[in-house]
């Protein structure tokens, strides 16, 4: 497969069929096998090679991962004073710009992780990525512990980060309904071994709010993916079932 500079790309499929260990592969954490994934023509992965992190990819992962003892804006700051060595007052007034540009967050800089809620936390992850303005931003089911009403909120901060700055996103998750209501493009995977097993363009028109979740193209879509998902798992528990006997 290949995707286009600014695509929203989510990628679904039953459970150890790769998702995370293709995400660690692209963010440069794991290697490959056999195959090659490129990066503006570059390769960015292939057997034999080491992998390697870098500033044009970061991640946000399925566990919070700011630092307990920083305030936000310190958290914030880390990769611009840390990887990019920005100066403290230059890097402190673009941390506050950023803070202020998504939801009015100036008001929690000085705050400390364990003060915020969980939605909280992610907004500041997700500001602290964009921050250093990476080529793709890596979501690895970062709303999946959240309940519905904050996940539905962190959907539509989503969708307006992704509005506002047109980044390359590709978003690892277990929940159909949220890879269709975000996404430019749905991939499922297959079953161990992990392969492509469908594309899915979903033509639905942005800017996006949860009442298109009840439109008829919506809905087509949600079937087409549901299906293919419930094949592969089917197959997953059969094969599963297969193995410990």
């Amino acid at each position: 497969m290949d995707m286009d500079a600014g695509d929203f790309v989510a990628i679904v499929g039953p459970s150890g069929c790769g998702k995370s260990t293709l995400m660690n592969i692209l963010a440069g954490f794991d290697t490959l096998s056999s195959g090659e994934i490129y990066l503006d023509g570059e390769v960015l992965a292939a057997p034999g090679t080491k992998p390697t992190p870098g500033a044009d990819r970061v991640v946000v992962f399925q566990q919070g991962a700011l630092f307990p003892w920083m305030t936000v804006l310190e958290n914030v700051t880390y990769g611009l004073l840390r990887q990019r060595k920005m100066g403290k007052a230059q890097a402190k007034a673009k941390g506050m710009e950023f803070l202020e540009r998504s939801g009015n967050l100036g008001r929690i800089a000085n705050s400390y992780p364990a003060q915020l809620s969980s939605g909280m936390q992610r907004r500041v992850e997700i500001i602290r990525a964009l921050i250093n303005d990476p080529k793709i931003l890596l979501l690895d089911e970062p709303f999946r512990a959240m309940d519905t009403v904050n996940k539905n909120r962190m959907h539509q901060h989503l969708l307006k980060i992704f509005q506002d700055n047109r980044k390359t996103i590709i978003f690892i998750t277990h929940d159909l309904e949220e890879a269709l209501f975000l996404a430019d493009r749905v991939i499922v995977m297959t079953t161990r071994p992990g392969t492509l097993k469908l594309d899915i363009a979903v033509d639905l028109p942005r800017p996006r709010d949860q009442s298109i979740m009840a439109s008829a193209a919506y809905i087509a879509l949600k079937q087409q993916a549901v299906s293919a998902v419930r094949e592969e798992a089917k197959r997953a528990f059969e094969r599963g079932e297969r193995e410990m006997a």
